[in-house]
């Protein structure tokens, strides 16, 4: 049965979502558990700094989001991430990056749900272990499973009535910052706090914060507009104002909640250092700040707002990695039954397995900040194809006029490459050797199945254009081991690693260009795809 045969029986998606439903479905991904933990973390780690990492946070996802808001006007499907992987090196590699991008959404409603379990252990403290450092007991483990089940069971809504109810969330998730925001720069400001404890922190934490303390974390859902445009009544023009849209107001947040917490701090918050900062209510930072301003009525909201925020970003990340999943069994990357839908043309077996596999990532990862730095890890690793695929689509279909097209491309393109591939080294040896040992299980797993199982050619396989993988994967984990980062060597100074990751990143760009299909095979990829729309 031929793909596009496929796609008649199962059914098509509405295009229901316009541009408010698809701003706000980015934005409500962006603005989850990160704003609840992120500004104490990167306190701890980088000091006054954090307001840097915050920043330059933002620049690298503007960077990478640039690009990303060019493709998905020229890609205006659900799963869209999935496709473009199939224009620029062909199936092989869209396979491969289906199942990385599927890796990079599953754990975030767990994520999101053990930051309500968190906030919640503080009146119920049966969910985590105490000195544990975030570990789930076990009926926390049962608690997340069941919030990962309502999200999946909202998912199962006709699309309109979920971004519908997903809108007045994000109203919600907006105000509640910018209300903290004001009321902690109302009750407390300490600008002499910026000068406290010099020696307890370094330049370098500003970057390794960024990771580390859920920083790029906290910006990374502005693709959810991105997947929902197989949704979208318009989205050539939709889409793209919603993935930079997103990221703006998202910045805006983040950056003044961090002053605002900072300025809140006393100088004696600090007499141990910054990596010690702690008061009342740890385990939710800011409501912890506010109750020790005498701010009850804020800490009040804030425990409120712990579950809504993080059920937000959860719920849509569900709706997210469905499609990913669905684009997967469009292009025959994935079984065919991904494709299946509902009465209200939702992808139904797509959401059960994101609730499935969800609740496994519960097990390797049982704590808010340990999961953390391998979602910003992968995620950042599929962001890392946008920019190559940008560059191949550009050399390869001049003539492709996008609604959005992105002036300096040359350079800003090569700059998010670079830029994704420090976020990973930045994440850690740890971390890292987790990911690309799963990554290389995967693979070796899916070639044995190809060759050996389903018997099929291997010129079919596309080794041609997805060898530059393993200089690029392999690379990233040895500058990594090398790295003073997360269980790292400590060969590389700070400094030195900035310039290797560099320049390492543009050998692997010219390795990515040199392997990609050419312009009659880009040009039969997109007539294919869109054969099936």
């Amino acid at each position: 049965m031929s793909t596009s045969s496929s796609l008649t029986l199962e059914g098509k998606l509405r295009r229901e979502a316009g541009i408010a439903g698809l701003l706000f479905a980015s934005t409500t991904s962006m603005i989850g558990s990160g704003w609840l933990f992120g500004a104490w973390h990167a306190s701890r780690i980088a000091g006054p700094l954090s307001i840097g990492s915050w920043i330059l946070g933002a620049f690298i996802i503007m960077l990478i989001a640039l690009c990303f808001a060019e493709l998905s006007s020229l890609f205006p499907r659900s799963g869209a991430l999935v496709h473009m992987s199939h224009a620029s090196h062909g199936e092989g590699l869209g396979r491969i990056w289906c199942w990385l991008l599927f890796l990079a959404y599953v754990p975030v409603p767990a994520v999101e749900a053990e930051a309500i379990v968190t906030y919640a252990n503080n009146y119920l403290p049966w969910f985590i272990r105490p000195g544990s450092a975030g570990l789930l007991t076990m009926p926390g483990f049962v608690a997340c499973t069941a919030l990962l089940g309502v999200t999946a069971l909202l998912n199962l809504m006709a699309v309109r009535w979920l971004l519908k109810m997903n809108t007045t969330v994000t109203w919600w998730k907006i105000l509640v910052p910018l209300v903290t925001i004001a009321g902690l720069m109302t009750a407390s400001t300490h600008w002499d706090v910026m000068r406290a404890a010099p020696g307890s922190y370094h330049l370098s934490g500003m970057f390794t914060a960024l990771p580390a303390a859920g920083i790029v974390f906290s910006y990374l859902g502005f693709r959810t507009a991105i997947d929902l445009g197989g949704e979208s009544a318009n989205p050539h023009r939709t889409i793209p104002l919603a993935v930079i849209g997103a990221v703006v107001l998202a910045a805006v947040i983040y950056i003044l909640l961090q002053i605002a917490f900072i300025m809140a701090l006393s100088p004696a918050d600090l007499a141990h250092g910054w990596a010690n900062l702690s008061f009342q209510g740890e385990m939710g930072p800011f409501a912890g700040l506010a109750a020790t301003l005498g701010l009850s009525w804020m800490a009040t909201l804030l425990y409120i707002d712990a579950y809504v925020s993080p059920g937000g970003t959860g719920l849509m990340y569900v709706t997210g990695g469905s499609r990913v999943l669905f684009a997967a069994g469009e292009m025959n990357a994935g079984p065919r039954a991904l494709t299946r839908l509902n009465r209200y043309k939702i992808p139904w077996i797509a959401v059960l397995a994101m609730w499935i596999v969800g609740v496994l990532f519960l097990l390797p990862f049982p704590a808010w900040q340990q999961m953390v730095g391998y979602i910003t890890s992968i995620t950042v690793l599929t962001y890392g194809l946008g920019p190559v695929a940008l560059l191949v689509l550009r050399r390869n279909l001049p003539q492709l006029r996008s609604p959005f097209r992105l002036g300096a491309a040359g350079v800003i393109a090569p700059l998010a490459f670079i830029c994704s591939n420090l976020i990973i080294y930045w994440t850690g040896f740890k971390t890292n050797n987790f990911l690309f040992s799963l990554v290389a299980a995967g693979f070796v797993l899916y070639a044995l199945h190809y060759h050996f199982i389903a018997r099929r050619a291997a010129r079919d396989f596309g080794w041609r254009h997805i060898a530059w993988l393993l200089p690029w994967f392999g690379g990233l984990w040895l500058l990594s081991w090398l790295g003073g980062i997360g269980g790292g060597r400590g060969v590389l100074g700070f400094g030195w690693d900035i310039g290797l990751v560099a320049l390492w990143s543009i050998v692997v760009l010219v390795l990515a260009l040199r392997s990609a299909l050419d312009a009659g095979e880009t040009s039969e990829m997109m007539a294919r795809m869109n054969s099936t729309s």
